[in-house]
């Protein structure tokens, strides 16, 4: 089974924020609450994009993203960071460790919509069916 968007993120409101937003831009998603089920739910699911919070139970984001690059079955995963830890660090910090795009929360419906469109190298909005 393969998926548009893997959702990785433990609060429940902005999961379902991010959830109905992605449907309404027309693509499947799946999501999971803590970082140990993100690199399971990667191999299961073939995500083609991963937007991945940094603070998660069980295992952060940043180390998350290390493995997923450091796996060669995974490493060309496209991986938006959304996070609130939104400081320059944290950002150089995704950017080393190999993120495509980082937004910090509170972050706009439409700015994450679009880089995620980025990220699946889309130009023109899906219209849901």
């Amino acid at each position: 089974m393969s998926i548009d968007v893997l959702i990785a993120e433990d609060e429940p409101s902005i999961l379902e924020a991010l959830d109905f937003v992605f449907q309404r831009a027309g693509w499947s998603i799946d999501s999971v609450m803590d970082g140990e089920a993100v690199i399971d739910a990667v191999r299961r699911l073939s995500p083609r994009v991963l937007v991945l919070d940094v603070m998660l139970p069980k295992r952060s984001g940043f180390e998350v993203l290390k493995q997923i690059r450091a796996d060669r079955a995974t490493a060309g995963l496209r991986v938006l960071v959304l996070t609130a830890k939104g400081q320059q660090q944290d950002r150089r910090v995704a950017e080393e460790l190999g993120a495509d795009a980082f937004i910090t929360k509170p972050y706009s419906n439409s700015d994450v919509v679009n880089a995620v469109r980025s990220l699946l190298g889309e130009a023109e909005p899906k219209v849901a069916t």
